[in-house]
């Protein structure tokens, strides 16, 4: 036997195992980990430029944070209360608060800027989610046409995601920054002032899962404005432990960004430039699905693990889709069975019916015939009808008929039954409407 060629580490990640004829199956995605290394390393290109398209949308948003950035160190260098000339040059009688003050009149803009610049962003984000969405339910994808289909159907979701955050993040710093001066000048509040800036950042730490749950349910569900919103806090509440830690593992390319510097930032500059948008997406749409599939798909019939290959089913009967939950199933087994016996028994299984080619003919009637003529071809139908009678009776005790009646009047009273044990549940949070 020849030697199999060796490959290199990359080529051996990226291709996976080739031990047996089994490998195409063995290497389908069964959990949401392995989906999210497949889409990863599959699908690397189109998460770059998905990524590219989505960054072209935000350059608005980046362009106000760099404009901020600058405007805030030039201020620091060259005001009164940061140049070398004791109190600055000119000469200001009071300094205190000046800082302050002025970090306030900036924020009091660059902030409401964010606010405008998250519309702009909010149309590369609704497609670009739109897309990773398709690809998490390996559906085919056209970048450009999915971009703009994801727009249409999700931006409007999108964009009060992040109008509920940008504007809680505008209210919340002009606020800290407010305390902070009124501080600075020697409030005798300040316990309280400084108290009021700690809730406010809460809430703004509180709202960032808030609104990752808002996208990813306006892009999977058909949801009005308050539903959303109030389904993302149930989410979020229902599940905090699992969305803190994926919200960390969504946003770090951020934080690296925003939060330290040097060559933290420049990895952090890098990697979102390259993929780092789509990666956050990735990873927090591969958990959104999971939540999705444990809490809310099969309480609404939907079926569970889309995307995902089903290894313990039949071969030839996986759709690319897990079976829906057992309780679901159960209840869409319920509904049609109820749906049989609402229907009744099928009168062509239930009972025998008689062949049609047995040689029994119908009296036939001339062009033109006498009232003799008529009394036979009652009498004919009469005959055959009676004919059709004995052969039910003589043939209804065969198994096949037997069994079909006696399964019908079990299935009517197991539900008859049931209908009469049923309590009335809990109503469940109205999470949707109906899925995209």
């Amino acid at each position: 036997m020849a030697d199999r060629e060796r490959k290199g580490i990359v080529a051996r990640w990226l291709e996976g195992k080739e031990r047996s004829e089994e490998y195409a199956r063995s290497t389908l995605p069964t959990n949401r980990f392995s989906l999210f290394w497949d889409i990863l390393k599959g699908r690397f290109g189109r998460l770059m430029l998905v990524n590219l398209l989505t960054l072209l949308f935000c350059l608005p948003l980046i362009a106000v944070i760099a404009w901020r950035y600058l405007a805030i160190t030039v201020q620091g260098t060259i005001g009164p209360f940061g140049s070398a000339l004791g109190v600055g040059y000119p000469a200001v009688p009071n300094a205190a608060g000046l800082a302050e003050w002025t970090l306030l009149q900036s924020d009091l803009f660059f902030f409401g800027m964010m606010v405008v610049a998250s519309a702009i962003a909010a149309v590369g984000i609704s497609g670009g989610m739109y897309i990773i969405r398709n690809l998490l339910w390996t559906e085919g994808v056209f970048v450009a046409n999915d971009f703009w289909r994801g727009i249409k159907r999700n931006y409007f979701n999108v964009l009060e995601a992040l109008l509920v955050f940008t504007v809680l993040l505008f209210v919340v710093r002009c606020m800290g920054n407010l305390a902070d001066w009124l501080v600075a000048l020697g409030a005798g509040y300040s316990g309280w002032l400084i108290a009021s800036k700690v809730i406010g950042y809460v809430l703004l730490a509180l709202s960032v899962p808030i609104c990752l749950w808002m996208i990813s349910l306006g892009v999977n569900y058909k949801q009005g404005p308050w539903a959303l919103f109030r389904n993302a806090v149930v989410m979020t509440i229902g599940t905090l432990l699992q969305t803190i830690i994926f919200a960390a593992l969504t946003l770090w390319p951020l934080f690296l960004v925003l939060f330290t510097g040097g060559f933290l930032m420049v990895i952090g500059v890098v990697f979102l430039i390259l993929v780092g948008v789509s990666y956050m997406m990735l990873v927090w749409m591969d958990y959104s699905q999971w939540a999705f599939d444990r809490f809310i798909n099969p309480n609404f019939g939907i079926a569970t693990g889309r995307g995902l290959y089903n290894k313990d089913a039949k071969s030839g009967e996986n759709t690319g889709a897990k079976a829906v939950a057992t309780a679901s199933d159960s209840a869409a087994i319920r509904e049609y069975k109820r749906m049989i016996v609402a229907q009744g028994k099928s009168h062509l299984v239930s009972r025998p019916i008689k062949p049609i080619d047995d040689g029994v003919e119908v009296y036939q009637l001339s062009e033109s015939f006498s009232r003799d003529d008529l009394r036979k071809l009652k009498e004919s139908k009469a005959a055959m009808a009676e004919d059709v009678k004995n052969y039910e009776n003589e043939h209804k005790d065969e198994e096949k008929y037997v069994e079909y009646n006696r399964q019908f009047e079990e299935r009517e009273k197991a539900l008859k039954e049931e209908d009469g044990k049923k309590k009335k549940p809990p109503r469940p949070p109205k999470m949707l409407n109906k899925r995209k």
